[in-house]
């Protein structure tokens, strides 16, 4: 029995945000893991491999607000979704945690309330930048642009009473630990980047708390509280195997925990290796082996994104390739630190190269050839020359060398390892020409031999392709009718036994001009649809806001102060085209600055001098990056298709009440 037998393995996904649809960059991750999940499962270990959603925070209360549905509602769908697109791209994990299940919610708050009751969480109060998108806490030197440093959209002044970690507590014992656990934070340039950017410079405290929401794990002895996203999330990974707060942790945990890796995105390296982390040491709990931050799968040199409009599917690609052929392109076309690269033309090209030419020819092409000379009937005379023992070695070698790329996360370079002997198996037909020896009739023992090596390596490249394209090791396993399918050891593949008739073509070679002018049809109906649903959802809206403008009392109206404002300056926003900034004499100690989305209409200098009409109690709002006290009032006509600034004739001075 080998030492890895029944060993546990303990694999997790970051759990998805229950936001909206994944797309491949997201589908990507749970394709990595299940591949790592399936080989450790090839070598023995008795594997527990978890993923799931994350369906808490202000987001998620906002879009469930937009979609007039309930939160619970709202992520019950997206939930379903994620768990139907996992399942589609043939992932095998056991489980999937979803942080809105009870037990995973009645953990959160033990923990909460334990980090409060010794110390390690105060009340306070929050004064900063937030960002909604990414559910992330920021001080003005790190933002980029003035924008959120890990999406690049705005961010909100927030301020609101709220519960903090202190992190501190647990930096300088953090630190020793990464620094003696090379291994911890995988890759390298991962590691550097949490030391030096974020840990030895010092730990401000985490806000753990928010009040500007309720749609989140409410705290169970401040109610006007719910937990932040952060502790709640990252809790999954030890609360579904039963850990309790009050220390009666479940059979799972006892046995899983540490985990053995957390994969996540390279984008949520902070939170897995500094926060987490911590929060264990709080609870005295011990540390997961290794955090490895995967790169992201990028299309051509963008980051892939919905907002963007140049999100790719996972299920498109499905419909169009195959599940085996988009798990084989996202496993092998991610380097191990690097960005990868995703484009239509490009994975038509890896499945007819890789694929079709150099896998799907070789095993069709062999099983035709042991059917053409005998039969099907697989036998090794052993008649060896020379040139047998370089491929023999090489597939003795393989699953070595794939056991030590699998063994540091370089999944790109093990499919590699395999295909290098799918190639030089390619290159024996050639060298010993078969088609050659089978003319000749005292030639038929060499022939058979040659046939039979062939056999045996296209059977060891199956076992080892069954963890990243499962289905195809599973059709080139059966076409071969060999029980031996985990073994690896060279010869084991049993004579006297048959291969099937005829062999299956694995993948279709792609007529590449065809295939992209579907593609792009396809693409131009799905933005005619978007288009459509966007004017649809825009009619929805004006009919929506018609409805709201019911009449108002005197009372209302007198709240709208008006005055005569007169133009000193004016001149075009730097960042907006169609945004003019004003400078309006309203009588006050110097002229109030307004901006006003009507450059369509006016030019700077048109205006200079003119007196208008100004509401001047509305808040203060920010049009990119410029603050705007007040509205100018004009007449518009049709969909703005002409405007007029509303002007006084008379000499009124700026200030002047309009009643």
């Amino acid at each position: 029995m080998c030492e890895k037998c029944g060993k546990p393995y303990y694999l997790t996904t970051a759990i998805a945000y229950t936001s909206g649809k994944p797309h491949i960059g997201n589908t990507y991750e749970i394709i990595l893991s299940d591949a790592i999940a399936r080989y450790r499962r090839l070598q023995g270990y008795d594997v527990f491999f978890q993923t799931g959603t994350d369906e808490h925070g202000q987001k998620i209360e906002e879009k469930a607000k937009e979609a007039n549905v309930t939160p619970q509602e709202f992520v019950d769908g997206v939930a379903a979704e994620i768990k139907k697109n996992w399942d589609m791209m043939n992932t095998s994990y056991d489980y999937f945690v979803r942080t809105t299940d009870e037990a995973h919610v009645k953990q959160v708050q033990k923990i909460f309330k334990k980090l409060y009751e010794q110390g390690d969480i105060y009340k306070g109060k929050y004064e900063g930048l937030y960002c909604t998108p990414c559910e992330s806490f920021w001080t003005e030197s790190q933002l980029v642009d003035g924008k959120c440093p890990d999406c690049g959209r705005e961010v909100q002044k927030s301020e609101e009473e709220a519960y903090f970690f202190k992190m501190n507590k647990y930096a300088d014992r953090l630190i020793k630990h990464i620094e003696t656990h090379p291994e911890f934070i995988q890759p390298e340039s991962r590691k550097n980047e949490m030391l030096n950017n974020f840990l030895r410079p010092g730990l401000q405290d985490l806000c753990v708390s928010r009040t500007s929401f309720k749609w989140g794990v409410p705290v169970d002895f401040d109610d006007k509280h719910v937990v932040y996203v952060w502790i709640d999330a990252l809790s999954n990974y030890i609360t579904t195997l039963g850990y309790d707060a009050d220390g009666h942790h479940g059979a799972l945990y006892k046995k899983y925990w540490p985990a053995d890796v957390h994969i996540i995105g390279k984008d949520i390296l902070r939170f897995h290796t500094i926060y987490w982390p911590i929060m264990l040491m709080a609870l005295g709990e011990p540390l997961p082996k290794q955090v490895f931050g995967h790169p992201w799968l990028l299309v051509g040199d963008g980051k892939m994104s919905k907002s963007k409009g140049n999100a790719i599917y996972a299920e498109d690609l499905v419909r169009h390739f195959g599940v085996d052929e988009v798990r084989y392109f996202c496993l092998h076309e991610m380097p191990f630190a690097q960005d990868g690269t995703i484009t239509w033309e490009l994975m038509i090209e890896r499945v007819n190269s890789d694929l079709a030419n150099v896998l799907g020819n070789l095993v069709n092409r062999t099983i035709s050839m042991s059917n053409k000379y005998f039969k099907g009937l697989i036998t090794n005379p052993g008649v060896k020359e020379a040139v047998d023992e370089e491929l023999i070695e090489l597939a003795k070698a393989t699953p070595k060398k794939v056991e030590t790329k699998m063994d540091e996360l370089r999944v790109c370079d093990a499919i590699d390892e395999i295909f290098a002997l799918l190639r030089r198996c390619n290159k024996y037909i050639d060298e010993t020409t078969p088609w050659v020896l089978g003319k000749e009739a005292d030639q038929q023992d060499r022939l058979a031999t040659v046939l039979y090596h062939l056999l045996e390596c296209i059977r060891i490249s199956a076992i080892l392709l069954s963890s990243f394209m499962p289905e195809t090791a599973e059709k080139i396993l059966k076409q071969l009718q060999t029980k031996e399918t985990s073994d690896m050891t060279f010869s084991l593949l049993e004579t006297g036994i048959h291969v099937c008739e005829k062999p299956e073509i694995l993948f279709a070679r792609i007529d590449a001009k065809e295939m992209m002018a579907k593609i792009e049809e396809e693409q131009k109906q799905a933005q005619k649809e978007k288009a459509k649903e966007a004017k649809k959802e825009a009619k929805a809206v004006e009919k929506k806001e018609a409805a709201a403008k019911e009449q108002i009392n005197f009372a209302d109206f007198e709240k709208i102060e008006l005055k005569v404002g007169v133009i000193k300056a004016c001149e075009k926003h730097p960042n907006a085209d169609r945004l003019l900034v004003f400078q309006v004499d309203l009588g006050e100690e110097k002229p109030r600055q307004i901006v006003s989305s009507i450059a369509k209409f006016y030019e700077p200098s048109e205006v200079i001098g003119k007196r208008v009409i100004v509401v001047t109690n509305l808040k203060p709002a920010k049009f990119r990056g410029m603050e705007s006290n007040g509205m100018l009032l004009c007449a518009t006509v049709g969909d703005d298709e002409d405007l007029d600034l509303l002007t006084i004739t008379k000499d009124f001075a700026g200030g002047t009440s309009v009643d």
